[in-house]
């Protein structure tokens, strides 16, 4: 029996992203809708239904002449995308620092103490900076998700493609874990205090040091 074009449509969106922040392909980079059959290992018709999406979303643009492009990064892109990031997250940190429990907090801090503490004995490996990479990227999203708002969390969703394709060209967080990780205790230092003015302070702080870092590239 075939799958529903609704599940290949979605399995070959899942299939995509999963390839560009795995860098099979590049930002800037041109397509064919035959080459994401070969990358996605799904069906030509899959891949029509999907190009539309991706078209929307920004992170694919069609060229007239030359084809498809992946989402270029830009400085124009750099800033819409972190102006965009910075809107929704400090409303998100401020109900956040308000509402979340006690326990979610102190399992927040213990995540990024823990990835300090094995950087401080061990020093940088590959699966420590994937596994800080997973905590940075899960911080943020966790911000999001408290909101429980389905149309929030699809639009960041999809501004959070791009801030990692940014991220993975120009902002890696190879070599940068203990900085990072010392950004993210003082949002969760402030959170700690529930004043929601002291956390939107430390989140701002910390996502102005990757843009202006992004940008500086």
């Amino acid at each position: 029996m075939t799958e529903q074009p609704t599940k290949l449509r979605d399995k070959a969106y899942a299939e995509f992203t999963r390839h560009l922040f795995q860098r099979d392909v590049r930002p800037g980079q041109f397509v064919s809708q035959r080459e994401l059959v070969a990358l996605t290992g799904l069906p030509l018709g899959a891949i029509r239904e999907l190009v539309p999406r991706l078209e929307v979303e920004g992170l694919i643009v069609t060229v007239p002449q030359r084809g498809m492009q992946i989402a270029h990064i830009d400085l124009n892109l750099i800033r819409e995308a972190f102006q965009f990031r910075l809107f929704m997250e400090r409303e998100a940190v401020a109900l956040f620092t308000a509402n979340a429990s006690d326990a979610v907090v102190a399992g927040q801090r213990r995540a990024h103490e823990d990835i300090v503490a094995q950087l401080r004995a061990e020093g940088a490996t590959e699966a420590l900076e994937a596994r800080a990479q997973a905590v940075d990227w899960g911080f943020h999203d966790m911000l999001i998700d408290a909101l429980d708002n389905q149309i929030i969390a699809k639009a960041y969703r999809v501004n959070s493609m791009k801030i990692r394709l940014i991220g993975q060209e120009y902002i890696r967080i190879d070599g940068r874990v203990d900085g990072v990780m010392q950004q993210h205790l003082d949002v969760i230092t402030a959170i700690e205090t529930r004043e929601p003015a002291r956390a939107v302070d430390a989140l701002t702080r910390h996502i102005d040091n990757a843009r202006r870092l992004a940008l500086s590239m």
